[in-house]
């Protein structure tokens, strides 16, 4: 495979084709952004998990996606929002919300990357990275 140019991109890409395909598990190249935005999925209640494997130098995060009862998906929507060719960059004031709150930010911002519930409390701005519903 050729060099990524942007890995969240590509972790989101891999997820939403995962979903869409009904498979159970997603297997990711490993960085500690990738780990941490899938920490918040986790969190919020998008997967039910992130293990990491420790195959190579690299390491792979294996995701478990979430299904309802019915196999219906939990993630119906997945948006890269800020990315390398137009950064998107928001205050504490105007973090957006998601499908009237019932979707997630994630953000990036000078404490780590995290959901924009919490930079809201916290009172962060940063750089929004993208958009789970």
């Amino acid at each position: 495979m050729g060099v990524v140019t942007d890995p969240i991109a590509d972790l989101l890409t891999r997820i939403r084709n995962a979903n869409t395909a009904n498979h159970q598990t997603v297997d990711i190249p490993a960085s500690r952004m990738k780990k941490a935005v899938a920490q918040i999925l986790l969190d919020e209640g998008f997967i039910t998990g992130v293990e990491e494997l420790k195959d190579g130098p690299q390491g792979t995060l294996r995701i478990t996606l979430k299904y309802g009862p019915e196999k219906e998906k939990v993630i119906t929507g997945l948006r890269r929002i800020s990315r390398p060719g137009l950064r998107v960059y928001t205050s504490k004031t105007e973090i957006p919300r998601v499908l009237g709150g019932l979707g997630l930010v994630i953000m990036s911002t000078s404490k780590g990357i995290m959901s924009g519930k919490r930079a809201k409390r916290e009172g962060f701005g940063g750089e929004v990275l993208a958009y789970v519903w």
